[in-house]
C-alpha cells in the first residue's frame, strides 16, 4: 500500500472530479504530484475539542469535494491541527472516499510546540520549555531564538517524528522549515548559512529514509523585502544550500509565500536575484524547480468581506468577497495552490465555488 501521494494517485483523484471545477483546477507540482488550486489550511482556533472536531468534518467535506492538498504545522493549535487531520484522514481512508496516494500532506517544524492546552503564563510557558526541551536535551537554550523558534536537527528530528506520529502517516508529503528568517534576523549571516545547512542535512536524510516526500521552507514577508534588508531571505541561496547538500537531487522543491489582494509582493516585487537577475519570487520559483503555495489568501478572514468594487466587477460571475479574493489568489501565474483557513464544512462549499 501505497506510504505517500503519487503521481498515479492524484491523477485518479483529479480525474474523478476534474469536471465540476475550472480546466485548469488541478495541476502539477514540480516534484510529481497533481493538486487541487485550493488547498485547506488549518492554523485557526482554539485548542479545544469543538474546533478539533469542526476541523476533521470540514477536512473530510474538502476531500470528499475536490481539495486534496492539506496544510498545516506542529505548532497550530498546540498540536491539535494535525491530530484532527490525522483523524479526518484515518476516517476517509477506512470509508473507502479517498486513498493515501491521492492526498498531499503538508506540514511545518520550527516553532516549540505546545502540547494540546497552551500554559496560562509566560512563566508557564518558560517551564514547560525547560522541562520538554532543554532538560531533555532536544534543545540547547543557544539554538532557540525569540523565545521559541529552532531550526536545531535534534529539535527538528523530534517535531518531524511527532508530526508522524499526530498524523497517522509513515510519509509526510511536504515538509517546509518554518519561517527561516526568524533566525536570519537575528543571526550573522555565515551562522544562518550554517544553521540552514545542518537542518536540510537532516531533512535530506529523513527524504533517504521515506519520512518524508521533500522539503521547503514556508515563509512570511522575507522573500519580498529588498536584499539589503537584514531580514531578506534569497530563494536562490535557499536552493544552492540544499544543492550543496545533495546535489542536483536535492529535495527543496517547495515554497509557501503570502499571496493575496492585500500582499502582492511576491508577484510584483523583482527582490529575489537568480543568476544576477532581478526576478519576483514567483520568477525565481519558477527559475530554480520549485513549486510554489499561496498562504494568508484570505488574510485571516480580512479578505473575506468589504472589497472594492473595482474587485467585485474583476470576478462577477462569483458571489461573496471570500470567493473573489480566492479567485484571484488562485489564477495568479505560476501560484499552484492557495491555502484557505476552513474549519466549517459551509466555509469549505462556499469557497470551493470560487473555481466552479
Amino acid at each position: 500500500m501505497a506510504q505517500r501521494a503519487t503521481e498515479d494517485g492524484t491523477a485518479r483523484y483529479s480525474g474523478r472530479l476534474a469536471s465540476s471545477f475550472a480546466e485548469d483546477y488541478f495541476r502539477k507540482t514540480t516534484f510529481g504530484p497533481s493538486v487541487s488550486s485550493i488547498g485547506i489550511g488549518t492554523y485557526l482556533g482554539e485548542s479545544t475539542d469543538d474546533d478539533d472536531r469542526a476541523y476533521e468534518a470540514a477536512i473530510c467535506r474538502a476531500v470528499e469535494c475536490g481539495i486534496n492538498l492539506i496544510d498545516t504545522a506542529i505548532n497550530y493549535r498546540s498540536q491539535r491541527s494535525e491530530c484532527a487531520i490525522g483523524s479526518a484522514l484515518q476516517r476517509l481512508i477506512a470509508d473507502g472516499r479517498t486513498t493515501r496516494e491521492e492526498v498531499v500532506v503538508c506540514t511545518k517544524g520550527g516553532y516549540i510546540p505546545l502540547d494540546r492546552t497552551p500554559p496560562a503564563t509566560r512563566d508557564g510557558y518558560r517551564a514547560y520549555v525547560k522541562r520538554e526541551f532543554f532538560d531533555t536535551q532536544i534543545l540547547h537554550p543557544d539554538e532557540v531564538v525569540a523565545g521559541g523558534h529552532s531550526v536545531a536537527p535534534r529539535f527538528l528530528r523530534y517535531c518531524l517524528a511527532k508530526s508522524r506520529q499526530n498524523l497517522g502517516l509513515r510519509t509526510i508529503d511536504v515538509y517546509y522549515v518554518h519561517n527561516p528568517a526568524q533566525q536570519r534576523s537575528v543571526l550573522e549571516p555565515s551562522e544562518w548559512r550554517r544553521r540552514m545547512t545542518d537542518a536540510f542535512a537532516m531533512l535530506e536524510e529523513s527524504a533517504t529514509r521515506g519520512e518524508i516526500g521533500v522539503y521547503g521552507a514556508a515563509t512570511w514577508d522575507d522573500l519580498c523585502v529588498p536584499p539589503g534588508d537584514r531580514g531578506h531571505v534569497s530563494l536562490e541561496e535557499l536552493v544552492q544550500i540544499a544543492h550543496g547538500v545533495a546535489g542536483d537531487a536535492h529535495r527543496f522543491r517547495a515554497l509557501q509565500v503570502p499571496i493575496n489582494l492585500a500582499m502582492p509582493g511576491a508577484v510584483r516585487a523583482p527582490v529575489q536575484i537568480v543568476d544576477g537577475k532581478p526576478l519576483t519570487v514567483l520568477q525565481a520559483a519558477d527559475a530554480l524547480g520549485v513549486t510554489v503555495i499561496g498562504s494568508a489568501t484570505l488574510m485571516q478572514a480580512r479578505l473575506a468581506s468589504g472589497l472594492p468594487e473595482t474587485v467585485r466587477e474583476v470576478f462577477p460571475g462569483l458571489s461573496t468577497d471570500a470567493q473573489r479574493a480566492i479567485a484571484f489568489s488562485r489564477t495568479i501565474d505560476g501560484v499552484t495552490s492557495a491555502l484557505v483557513g476552513m474549519k466549517r464544512i459551509e466555509h469549505v462549499d462556499e469557497n470551493l465555488a470560487a473555481a466552479r
